[in-house]
Order: structure tokens, then sequence, then C-alpha cells
């Protein structure tokens, strides 16, 4: 119970300060502006929920493939390397509060938005009709597929995919997809009743700095108990 409680609580926390200001926040952000708040936020959710039950299931079997020793030995070099580089990223930014990021999502999304043109307001138009449709039916309409593919390939080889991979080959891995999936949850559903007022108001600075000293106290947690066994 113990482990699980850990791998919870490790996931919780690495999760969210990776994706408090991750890209696919703001993406969350900016849809749920010009969609139906539900069907972005299941969109989303079921992304995120999906891709980190993957991490997890690739970072459980990687022991079964390589000497659990060495899985773990990579885990702490992760959490050592991803804290540096966080911290640097931390650094680099200037203060306040505006985020770069949350404009380049915007002008991706509105690139987008011009290409489609006319299709797009249609399609808003058709999801309005229905929402008086059976809730099972919305799951198959196209704002709920743009929102889970813009977030699941987003998460594709970012930070805190990476970093759930490496958590849940040292850790219980069910109970990193436990706080995997709450702490996505947390931000998504922040992100989406919040929107761009919320995100614009996040600090890119402060989010990387916390990041970065929270994977450096969990490689230096790593490091010690590689030197204790």
């Amino acid at each position: 119970m113990s482990s699980v409680l850990q791998g919870l609580t490790k996931s919780l926390a690495m999760t969210f300060v990776s994706e408090i200001g991750d890209k696919t926040f703001f993406a969350a952000a900016i849809l749920a502006m010009r969609y139906p708040r539900r069907l972005v936020l299941a969109g989303c959710v079921s992304a995120l929920i999906v891709m980190t039950i993957l991490s997890a299931t690739v970072g459980w079997a990687a022991p079964n493939l390589i000497p659990r020793k060495w899985t773990h030995h990579i885990t702490t070099l992760l959490f050592f390397g991803f804290g540096l580089w966080s911290l640097w990223d931390g650094f680099k930014q200037g203060g306040g509060g505006g985020s770069e990021e949350l404009a380049e999502v915007e002008a991706e999304l509105d690139s987008d938005l011009k290409a489609n043109g006319k299709a797009t307001k249609d399609k808003v138009e058709d999801e309005n009709k229905k929402q008086k449709r059976p809730f099972l039916t919305q799951f198959f309409s196209p704002i709920f597929l743009k929102a889970f593919s813009i977030n699941f390939f987003g998460e594709f080889g970012d930070k805190s995919q990476l970093a759930t991979i490496g958590l849940a080959a040292d850790e219980n891995p069910f109970g990193v997809i436990l706080g995997g999936v709450f702490a996505q949850l947390l931000c998504t559903t922040a992100a989406v009743i919040g929107g761009k007022s919320l995100a614009s108001q996040i600090s890119e600075r402060i989010v990387a700095l916390s990041g970065g000293m929270l994977f450096i106290i969990f490689g230096i947690q790593s490091f010690l108990t590689s030197v204790e066994t």
C-alpha cells in the first residue's frame, strides 16, 4: 500500500507542475473558448488519460526487458536531467506572467481555424445541435476528436511523458497512473474553466523553476535509494 501511495504522490506532484503552463494546457484553455466546454474537457482528459496509461505501461514493462538496477539508474538520470533542463528554462525566462507559449499555441489554432474556414463554423453549429443527442454519440464528434488528437500528439515525447515512463519503472505503476490521471484532470479542468484569462496569468518562469526543483528532489531521493541498496 505504501508503494502505491508513494507512486501516486510522486506522480501527482510531478505531473501537476509539468502540465500547468504546458502546451496542452494552453490548447485546452483556448479550445474551451471556441467550442462547447464539455466536449473539449472530455476530449482533452481522455487523451491525457490514455497517454498516462500507455506511458506507465511502458515504464512497468521496462524492468522486464532491462535489469531493474539499470532502469533505476536511468530514472535517476532522467530526474536530474529534467530538473536541470527545467531550471535552465526558468532562468532564461523573464519575469512577469505573460506567456509566449500561450501566444504560439493560439497562433497555431488560429491558422488552423482560418484554413478550415466555413467548414469550421458549420462544425460548431452541428455540435450545438448535437448537445440534444444522446451523450455517448457526442464522443464521435469532430470537436471531441480534435481536442483528443491535439492533446494526445502534443504529449508525445513531452517531458511529462518521459518522466512518467521513468517513474513507473521505479515506482508502483498503479499509483503512478492514479496520480497522473488525477493531476491531468485537475490541470485540464482548470484550463477549460479558467480559459485564456487564467492561462495568461501563469508565470512560465515560476512553473519551470518549481518543476526543476521537484525533479532534482526526486533525483536525489532516487540516488540515495540506490546507494542504500
